[in-house]
């Protein structure tokens, strides 16, 4: 699952770095989406542009056409800061539409970013004008807008919140898993959260028993990912899924 479209190696949530991905033969696109002030849904993991951009400002107070003007692959670099192989290429930051558009066939998983309530509706919306809700797996870290997406999209594929991770993770300690209420198709959380080893593998072997799968973000180091394939993991997200590939004994296009 490439992480933003593989930031590891390209400039993150953009297509240039989504179409990469695909032909590198990543499985899933792992993607962020916010809201302009004019309502359009910009695919963008940070609440503002200044992360990886020559730009400025929330996107929930720019409009599409103020974003369109920033350079989405300013900031990405392979080494340390010594190169900016994609400044002035013409990336930008694209709307979800776009993806949807340029990347029909792909299965995506997209997060919700914001709290914004006027999200859910044209999201919802657009996953049904272009027929792919079989297609995408969704997440946030907001529990209202995640309860907020499945009455709007009942037919979409979710991961758990926040409250049900944390409750599953209790009650999976006790040995309790089966009695946790969840409405999820997958649990999406990294291996450890600050102190606390959150994925281990009975928490895979708890997981697995409610039949729900497990995606661990966000893994980098090969020791890791295969640690984590062994213990039964369903997905692992990555910035560098070209490492994941090789891994896997996949073929890389050259």
């Amino acid at each position: 699952m490439a992480h933003r479209g593989g930031q590891g190696l390209w400039p993150a949530n953009t297509l240039f770095a989504f179409e990469r991905a695909v032909s590198l033969g990543a499985d899933i696109l792992e993607l962020d989406i916010h809201r302009t002030s004019d309502g359009a849904l910009v695919v963008r993991h940070d609440p503002t542009v200044d992360s990886t951009t020559d730009g400025y400002g929330f996107i929930c107070d720019l409009t599409l056409g103020e974003i369109k003007k920033v350079d989405a692959g300013y900031r990405w670099t392979g080494d340390g800061g010594k190169t900016f192989p994609y400044r002035s290429k013409g990336i930008t930051i694209p709307t979800l539409e776009e993806v949807l558009q340029e990347l029909p066939d792909a299965r995506l998983n997209i997060d919700i970013k914001p709290k914004d309530i006027g999200v859910v509706p044209p999201f919802c919306q657009l996953l049904s004008d272009y027929g792919i809700m079989d297609q995408v797996l969704v997440g946030s870290f907001h529990d209202d807008q995640l309860r907020r997406f499945r009455r709007f999209c009942p037919g979409v594929l979710t991961a758990a919140g926040p409250w049900e991770v944390r409750f599953f993770y209790g009650l999976n300690k006790l040995g309790l898993g089966s009695l946790s209420p969840l409405k999820a198709a997958a649990f999406q959380i990294p291996e450890y959260s600050g102190n606390i080893h959150v994925v281990d593998q009975r928490f895979v072997r708890g997981a697995h028993a409610r039949g729900i799968q497990v995606h661990i973000w966000t893994v980098n180091e090969l020791t890791d990912m295969k640690r984590l394939i062994e213990w039964g993991a369903d997905g692992l997200i990555s910035d560098y899924p070209d490492r994941l590939m090789v891994l896997l004994g996949r073929p890389i296009p050259t």
